[in-house]
């Protein structure tokens, strides 16, 4: 059997660790031919198309490296138009690729289906993103990674803005999911989360901070990078057109300071994370669970399990098809224990709230 590895999408701690393992799987118990595709789906619309071979040597070593030993695409978009769709299909056949294993979020999963239906590419999924926010999957590999650098910044923030007394405002990726806002904001001891799930009151987050204002002197901030004001729009970077994802969003960060500035004595400032939490060394989780999602793709293979995505459901590892993954996304629900939890122990989440009625001697945090 021929089987193609490709990485999609943005970059992300944990690839190389899911390359390695499906990898010396195919080989140690399928005795496959693996190759490994450059640039995500952009590798199958280049002529030649940019592959490489695979072996054991290839991929020893690179288990606790960041980032992706094949290179990645976030803009490559097969299904464009009718000319790239034959192209991919030529260059699939040429290669005699049984089956491509696709590493990504669900731009990828989504592109993955998409060339099933039309070409007849023989798909296997492992899920990837620093979101979290992949359907019928509670834990993707790099989300442990990205919220353990958004909490360490949070931590390193928080002493700046208690010594000058500021409010500081963190944003974080997270589009249309707070996962990383949320489990970074609580593990930071963020006092404000806003997430894209709930459209944010601006009058509640001057209450709460004018409250801090009168006892700690300071405020943390953490947003998701898709949170928006009630009735606003979100707050769009730039966009690609060409890509299977052309809105690019940043920036809501600098748009609440503007916005609290004006109504506190406390000096408002933003610190935007970007691409640093994508970037480093996987975790010692993210290693293990990324490697565990690349032995089970390689049995998905090995077993002929077409067209389905590796998951973790119930702390076990399994797989859905790829249908029930593409152009959908796992947002945060509204009644989710994070949510209750961050409400009890005094998180404002932007939402109308009551203000806090602590004694000016009490502590932070």
């Amino acid at each position: 059997m021929r089987v193609g590895v490709l990485t999609g999408g943005g970059d992300c701690p944990g690839l190389n660790a899911v390359i390695r393992a499906v990898t010396k799987s195919l080989i140690n118990h399928g005795q496959c031919e693996v190759l490994g595709i450059a640039d995500g789906f952009e590798g199958l619309m280049l002529d030649p198309p940019g592959v490489k071979p695979l072996g054991w040597d290839e991929v020893s070593g690179i288990l606790h490296v960041g980032g992706t030993i094949l290179g990645t695409s976030n803009s490559a978009n097969p299904l464009r138009d009718a000319a790239t769709l034959e192209h991919v299909g030529r260059n699939v056949r040429a290669l005699g690729l049984d089956v491509v294993v696709a590493i990504g979020g669900d731009g990828t999963m989504s592109l993955a289906h998409g060339l099933a239906e039309q070409v007849g590419l023989t798909c296997v999924g492992v899920p990837k993103t620093i979101d979290n926010d992949i359907a019928n999957c509670e834990r993707s590999f790099g989300f442990d990674t990205a919220v353990a650098t958004a909490t360490e910044a949070l931590r390193r923030i928080e002493s700046t803005a208690n010594s000058h007394h500021r409010v500081m405002i963190v944003e974080t990726m997270g589009r249309h999911a707070g996962w990383l806002a949320l489990e970074a904001g609580i593990a930071g001891a963020a006092d404000v989360i806003l997430l894209p799930e709930i459209d944010f009151d601006l009058q509640a987050i001057v209450d709460f901070c004018r409250g801090r204002e009168q006892r700690q002197r300071y405020t943390i901030i953490c947003i998701g990078e898709g949170a928006k004001e009630s009735g606003a729009s979100l707050t769009v970077r730039e966009r690609i057109e060409q890509s299977p994802d052309p809105v690019r969003l940043g920036g809501v960060g600098h748009v609440l300071r503007e916005r609290l500035q004006p109504h506190l004595r406390s000096e408002v400032r933003t610190t935007v994370l970007g691409h640093v939490q994508r970037g480093g060394d996987p975790t010692p989780f993210d290693r293990v669970l990324a490697t565990q999602y690349g032995h089970h793709a390689a049995q998905l293979v090995l077993s002929g399990r077409f067209g389905r995505m590796v998951t973790l459901q119930g702390g076990e590892i399994g797989s859905v098809e790829i249908s029930r993954v593409a152009n959908t996304q796992r947002t945060v629900p509204l009644d989710h224990g994070l949510l209750t939890m961050a409400r009890d122990i005094g998180i404002c989440l932007g939402e109308p709230c009551k203000q806090d009625a602590r004694p000016a001697a009490a502590g932070s945090h």
